[in-house]
């Protein structure tokens, strides 16, 4: 998920997600006069805090300014939840790059991607595609999330916080007629 987020964001900020550094890819854009520096880990994800420590040093990259995306099986399908701090809530990922910057106060966006079914092994569920019935909510979860980083580079996180942290429309419970 994580990955598809910085796909949107590059083919929107007109830029490659290509250059090969350190461990992982990057691309470079300019958004509101700012540098941002897009980049997918080339690590297995329990282990992406090297990756993420290593960039950071290399572009000598403050914590405040590192901003992570990661899949949520905690989160419905579609659900973004933005934080500023916090702890790896059991994501392998997070605690892996909490671990290896030897902090957690950096801004993070989850994206649900909801629990797998029954007997299903949820190290494989993470890596496989939605299926054609979650596809479209997928995609709005998607475009979403690319939103919501957009909205935090521009305005920052508190903002995009105001603005994203409520249940995707698809997701939300049908409105009700009042009954009395």
């Amino acid at each position: 998920m994580g990955w598809e987020v910085i796909d949107r964001l590059a083919q929107r900020w007109h830029t490659a997600v290509t250059v090969e550094d350190g461990w992982s890819v990057v691309g470079r854009a300019r958004v509101g006069g700012l540098r941002v520096l897009l980049a997918k880990p080339q690590t297995y994800v329990n282990v992406s805090g090297t990756a993420v420590a290593n960039l950071m040093r290399r572009h000598r990259v403050a914590l405040g300014d590192l901003f992570l995306v990661v899949d949520d099986l905690d989160l419905p399908l579609g659900r973004v939840r933005l934080r500023t701090r916090g702890t790896h809530g059991g994501h392998n990922g997070l605690r892996s790059v909490i671990d290896a910057l030897g902090s957690a106060a950096f801004p993070r966006l989850r994206v649900g991607i909801g629990r797998p079914p029954e007997g299903v092994d949820p190290a494989e569920y993470v890596l496989t595609r939605a299926t054609d019935t979650e596809r479209p909510v997928f995609e709005a979860a998607l475009t979403r999330a690319a939103d919501a980083v957009e909205l935090a580079v521009r305005e920052g996180p508190a903002a995009a916080m105001n603005r994203y942290n409520s249940p995707a429309p698809e997701s939300r419970p049908p409105q009700t007629e009042d009954r009395r």
